[in-house]
């Protein structure tokens, strides 16, 4: 772009300019608050500085060329438009400057209210509110307190220290007691606070607080706390916010002012109603700082009925104009009605699914939508236990239920000592009187946020909800002294470390840890509610939502499962078959001797008579899986790790035999055992004998496997069942080792299954890069693929996934080299263009090729959606995430047929 482009580019869209579609532009609060001008609605006028310009001046560090210039012609005609001047004296116009990214990020970047006053303004804002001196100082030193913090890194404590010391000279502990004198004082504490950090006087001229704000402002995009936000949430980082400046409105001239957070429906259970949170007298901020605790917003309509009204009006507009649950955040000034902000509410998991199924029978959106809004990770969180409270506890406080679920730990009073906990693997409770964005750390780390303040729009209810995280703010029957590291309910003393249990439905406290009970939706999915006869409004969405999904996906779902009880549990999940039936599991407990026998054979009739003792035992493990699975696909995989693994340990083995020889014990057998584990010992036994390999070393071991299946299968299907078995061969890389192993078991195949009218694929794990790319060779002689994605991905990183994720992948995420470990989600631009590869060479080959997935990534959500994408026939997960994948399947389907229709 060259510089007179970049002179002429428009940085700048008055309010009236923009619309909700913008938000790659504008940001979500910019966008939509063009959308309610639009819209004919009560918006303080104003203007949006692009997400371009942020991305520009953090490129470079400074403000990209004409960036000042339209700055300066939207304030003149926003100070034309309301006829008043920025920092006037006599008649000023103050404005706020707030941050506004595509994707909401509560709390996490800065914000400036009050910009424009100084020691000349202050006296004009005063004979502007009729003499209102309180309401002026109040506001001057709130615009010094959020300056200094935001612009200028000054600590906050010492602003707090400040507002403390002047409430307990005026015998209070409410700053609504402080009078225009004390807060006169105040100002000029919080000046000499301001100089002792800055080394310079609190700035008077109007314009340099603005442009300082809004350098402010894009600066606080890589906040660290916003940084840590992004990669929680997964928001890209190069995004850029940006910028809104809003005439100011007050809700802090007195009892008929006011500022509140309204939900068009309940966040927390998707219930129709009215909900949200008023505080008389306050400024924006003090409602989602969560430092006073609000009233409901029903209370609205006795203090100010008018208001009431228009304001329920308004909410039944948006939420008819955005079809969903709307967030809307406005001020009351001397009962004049200003809306400051409307986006689509964040919403708990269970209101995702309920409001999505209210909103369906409202005809505003369809199944296709419904299902497009709700996701597998919210699935996921439904399935989750609760208290089961038939006991004898009773709760010690409540308060407001922010974020449901339920969830026990040691109380922590600081972000700090959460982290640690948590790394120590602790379940641990942060207990605050409010948190902040400082505490974003803690609160990931927490299983739980419990608070003495706030309401279901503080900045805790707001971020937990978000996160997933149970929540309880508000239970002011708390008294927290954080420096005292304990807090105090109905007589009792909680100590730092004492377990607690928090309630993010009901909002209820108790001390020790309260034992959980299943989820009725995970009773649903077993089978043992039935939806239409259960009351709970969440598990008639779900069952409603998960049919469509069912009926709109083209992925199957397959489990992973091993044993009989896993795979009759898939099946109730609603598993289409088995994916990955792993048969070293079965070598385990009991049967570790006859292993032993198989790997201390010194003769060709040793090992057959150990492989002899062992084939029984396997069939009978497929018998039971094939009864299960009645009709459904399983795949079985051959034995894949390093029979080594079903040893002891070499030092420890060595140790026991020293220590037995020392005592004159025969040792004969633990010598022999000794020497085998020292022969087969491997340096890196991940990359050595294991999977084809150790079939094609070890003879009869893949053919005495291949026999127990099909044998299985037989009589499963002569009991009068149906057995589809698939079997699997791991670690290939080469052609010709699937040939070899394809060749033995055709033959004992035929031999077995003769006229029972059993069919028998075998295909192959493409776990190896080098199979993947040479998928078209291998496809010759394999029937089916499914990807081993753990195994791909470790191999294609070059990572021990048994070291590296402790080691050295939490400096990954913070250095942002990745945004997820590739072990939790598939790496698409590598690790997936090898699936890629091998799904389109491998079909090109072999037209009609099945193929499907089994590694972790089968029950990741994103992952679902980039296996539909590559056209893979089904996924593969664990019966728990069988569900969850059939969901974000579903999810995939309609999504792609949305895309196709645009």
């Amino acid at each position: 772009m060259t510089s007179q482009e970049t002179v002429d580019h428009k940085y700048v869209y008055d309010f009236a300019e923009g619309n909700r579609d913008l938000k790659d532009l504008l940001g979500g609060k910019g966008a939509n608050l063009a959308e309610m001008t639009n819209l004919g609605l009560p918006v303080p006028p104003g203007f949006t500085i692009t997400t371009e310009a942020c991305q520009a001046y953090l490129a470079t560090g400074q403000e990209p060329a004409g960036l000042a210039g339209q700055i300066e012609a939207h304030l003149e005609s926003l100070e034309r438009g309301m006829g008043r001047r920025l920092g006037d004296p006599h008649d000023p116009l103050l404005v706020s400057v707030r941050s506004g990214a595509k994707f909401s990020m509560p709390g996490m970047m800065e914000t400036v209210l009050n910009v424009g006053l100084n020691d000349r303004s202050v006296v004009g804002l005063a004979a502007q509110a009729g003499g209102n001196e309180r309401f002026a100082w109040d506001s001057y030193r709130r615009l010094i307190q959020m300056f200094g913090k935001t612009v200028c890194e000054v600590p906050g404590e010492e602003f707090e220290h400040a507002l403390d010391e002047a409430k307990r000279a005026r015998g209070t502990t409410s700053d609504l007691d402080l009078d225009a004198d004390d807060l006169r004082g105040l100002v000029d504490a919080y000046k000499k606070i301001f100089l002792k950090h800055t080394g310079r006087d609190f700035p008077q001229e109007p314009r340099e607080q603005l442009d300082l704000a809004i350098r402010a402002v894009f600066e606080s995009w890589n906040a660290e706390r916003a940084v840590l936000y992004r990669r929680q949430e997964r928001i890209p980082a190069d995004l850029g916010t940006a910028v809104n400046v809003v005439a100011m409105v007050f809700g802090n001239l007195g009892p008929d002012s006011g500022t509140g957070v309204a939900f068009t429906r309940d966040p927390a259970s998707g219930a129709q109603g009215i909900y949200g949170d008023y505080l008389a007298n306050a400024q924006g901020e003090d409602v989602v700082a969560g430092i006073r605790n609000t009233v409901p917003l029903q209370d609205l309509e006795r203090l100010d009925k008018r208001s009431y009204d228009e304001l329920l009006d308004i909410m039944a507009r948006l939420e008819g104009h955005y079809r969903d649950l709307c967030d809307i955040e406005f001020t009351i000034e001397r009962g004049k009605l200003w809306m400051l902000q409307t986006r689509v509410g964040k919403r708990t998991a269970a209101a995702a699914f309920v409001i999505a199924g209210q909103l369906v029978d409202e005809g505003l959106i369809d199944l296709d939508e419904a299902l497009h809004r709700v996701n597998g990770a919210q699935l996921a969180q439904l399935m989750f236990p609760r208290f089961q409270l038939d006991h004898d506890f009773e709760p010690v406080a409540r308060g407001v239920g922010a974020s449901p679920g339920a969830a026990s730990g040691k109380v922590v009073f600081t972000s700090a000592r959460a982290v640690e906990l948590a790394a120590e693997g602790e379940a641990v409770i942060l207990v605050r009187r409010e948190t902040n964005p400082d505490d974003l750390n803690g609160m990931i780390a927490a299983k739980g946020i419990l608070t003495s303040r706030g309401g279901k729009t503080s900045h805790a209810a707001v971020v937990a909800r978000g996160m997933g995280k149970t929540c309880v703010s508000g239970a002011d029957e708390i008294d927290v002294n954080v420096p005292a590291k304990r807090f105090s309910v109905a007589g009792q003393t909680v100590n730092e470390g004492d377990v607690v249990s928090i309630d993010g439905t009901t909002g209820k406290v108790y001390l020790g840890e309260v034992p959980v009970t299943p989820s009725e939706v995970v009773r649903y999915f077993e089978g043992t509610l039935d939806p239409d006869e259960a009351d709970d409004a969440l598990v008639r969405a779900v069952h409603r939502i998960m049919t469509h999904a069912d009926a709109a996906r083209r992925l199957a779902v397959r489990a992973n499962a091993d044993t009989g009880a896993d795979a009759a549990r898939a099946r109730r999940f609603g598993a289409q078959g088995i994916g990955l039936c792993r048969t070293e599991h079965m070598f385990l407990g009991d049967r570790r001797e006859l292993v032993e026998r198989l790997i201390l054979a010194r003769t060709d009739t040793e090992r057959a008579d150990a492989l002899a003792a062992l084939l029984p035992l396997q069939r009978d493990d497929f018998v039971e899986i094939f009864r299960e699975m009645d009709g459904l696909p399983v795949t079985v995989r051959l034995i894949d790790p390093p029979l080594h693994e079903f040893l002891p340990p070499l030092e420890q083995l060595a140790v026991d035999v020293a220590v037995a020889q020392e005592r004159g014990e025969d040792v004969a057998k633990e010598e022999a055992l000794l020497a085998a584990v020292r022969r087969m010992h491997e340096e890196n036994p991940m990359l050595g004998l294991r999977g084809v390999r150790l079939g094609l070393v070890i003879p009869g071991l893949f053919a005495m496997q291949v026999r127990a299946i099909a044998e299985a299968a037989v009589r499963v299907t002569r009991e009068g069942g149906s057995a589809c078995p698939e079997i699997m061969v791991p670690l290939v890389g080469a052609v010709q080792e699937l040939e070899t192993v394809r060749a033995e078991a055709e033959k004992i195949i035929a031999e077995v299954v003769g006229d029972s009218g059993v069919e028998v694929l075998i295909g192959t794990m493409i776990e190896v890069p080098r199979a993947a790319l040479t998928a078209g060779q291998i496809a010759e002689a394999a029937q089916f693929f499914s990807f081993g994605t753990n195994d791909l991905t470790q191999m294609g990183w070059g990572f021990s996934r048994d070291d590296v994720e402790g080691a050295f992948f939490w400096r990954y995420l913070e250095l942002g080299i990745f945004g997820i470990s590739p072990f939790e989600s598939i790496d698409r631009d590598g690790v997936g263009r090898l699936v890629r590869i091998a799904a389109e060479e491998g079909r090109a080959a072999r037209p009609g090729l099945k193929l499907g997935v089994c590694g972790e990534h089968g029950g990741d959500p994103e992952s679902v959606h980039f296996f539909h994408s590559v056209g893979l026939d089904y996924v593969s997960c664990s019966p728990f995430r069988v569900p969850v994948a059939r969901l974000e399947a579903g999810r995939a389907a309609v999504e792609t047929v949305g895309s196709d229709s645009r």
